[in-house]
């Protein structure tokens, strides 16, 4: 029974101390000058907003960590990783730093569970009918494992561009986790997962929006370390053929998001950490889509790649497979019907618009009167002379 209560337990107390928190952590933005200014297309706001959200998300986390925790050498490590990231991400929502910056500081985090044993050292072999099922990394156990931190942390930071969006993700990754964690008898990771969860909603009422307060780099970045790290320490330890999957999936609307952003922005020549209005979030938003309708599409799609990890887990490949193509069939066909209604609806509005437009093409009363008093003066002007010479004429 305690291997489900603690999890409980942590959601809840991480969910009071970062609500409660959050309205500090926003007077505390507006002192330091920790403000997001509307300056660029990307934004989607329109008035200054407060960073440093995601100092109330850590504080929740880490104090919940902190007393419901054993604290081993590997977890020491994770958490000295994510102080460093923290602070990396309050200095950059106060002032901005140079991406090349942020990504050495971002190594050195990483670096630190990575050499303290949070090491992915065997990946379950995605080629299920080789007869090899394991793939043992050797030499190239820590660098992969810096590069799926570093992955992930930066993963989560750039769907934040929506409110309420990254926290909802990771709510529903963590719950993910949370789930596979219990199932697995890992009762650690599961703890770690809930307070996660519980810091990310207290934290939703203040982001969704109209958002009061954003979680800034620091909250972000935040996430995705230790989503990535407690991965690693949890999922990718399962000896079993699907333990090479599941973490994709359960993060696979981030990761998608940030590999389909690298490679456009190298197709077209541009520097692939530099900035754009072209991730998944502003093509729903150029779709016609409001924030609210956004963020609740990506929910679903989070929520789908959630429930296929927990099936896959739990269930096996087969099941897994189809009950990720039976959700995908249902949101097919849900976004087609969404689309014809869309499409009626702006037909229908152009139908309006063309209706309002024919009376228009009748002589006003303005253009009556205009046309009366230029009659009026004609009417009362001298006869003009006749310019022609009457000797030229025949």
């Amino acid at each position: 029974m305690s291997l489900f209560l603690i999890p409980v337990a942590a959601l809840v107390l991480s969910f009071v101390i970062s609500f409660a928190l959050t309205p500090l952590v926003k007077k505390f933005a507006q002192l330091v000058g920790a403000m997001d200014v509307p300056k660029d297309g990307r934004r989607m706001h329109k008035v200054p907003i407060p960073r440093l959200g995601g100092l109330a998300i850590f504080l929740g986390f880490l104090l919940t960590v902190l007393l419901l925790v054993d604290l081993t050498p590997q977890l020491q490590s994770i958490l000295l990783g994510s102080v460093i990231i923290v602070v990396l991400g309050v200095i950059d929502d106060i002032q901005p730093l140079r991406a090349w910056l942020k990504l050495i500081v971002q190594i050195i985090a990483a670096l630190i569970p990575a050499c303290s044993g949070v090491v992915v050292h065997i990946l379950s072999n995605p080629v299920f009918f080789t007869g090899n099922h394991y793939i043992q990394l050797g030499v190239l156990a820590i660098p992969i494992t810096v590069i799926w931190i570093v992955l992930i942390t930066n993963a989560v930071n750039l769907i934040d561009g929506l409110d309420g969006l990254a926290a909802g993700v990771s709510v529903i990754a963590s719950l993910s986790v949370i789930v596979v964690a219990l199932v697995l008898g890992d009762g650690i990771t599961a703890v770690i997962m809930a307070a996660l969860a519980g810091g990310c909603v207290g934290f939703i009422p203040y982001n969704f929006n109209p958002a009061k307060i954003f979680m800034g780099d620091t909250g972000a970045t935040f996430l995705g370390y230790i989503m990535a790290t407690v991965s690693v320490m949890g999922l990718f330890k399962s000896y079993a053929i699907i333990s090479f999957v599941v973490p994709f999936l359960i993060l696979g609307l981030p990761i998608f998001d940030t590999c389909f952003a690298v490679c456009r922005r190298l197709i077209h020549g541009k520097n692939p950490m530099a900035p754009d209005r072209s991730h998944v979030h502003h093509r729903l938003i150029d779709m016609g889509l409001n924030q609210k309708q956004a963020v609740a599409i990506l929910y679903v799609v989070s929520v789908i790649l959630g429930l296929s990890a927990v099936v896959l887990a739990t269930s096996g490949a087969i099941k897994a497979i189809i009950v990720l193509c039976a959700i995908c069939a249902a949101v097919l066909v849900a976004s087609q019907i969404f689309r014809h209604s869309h499409v009626m609806q702006m037909a229908q509005g152009e139908k309006t618009d063309a209706a309002e437009e024919t009376p228009e093409t009748e002589a006003s009363p303005e253009t009556e009167n205009a046309t009366e008093e230029s009659g009026e003066d004609a009417s009362q002007a001298p006869p003009e002379e006749d310019s022609r010479d009457p000797e030229g004429e025949a």
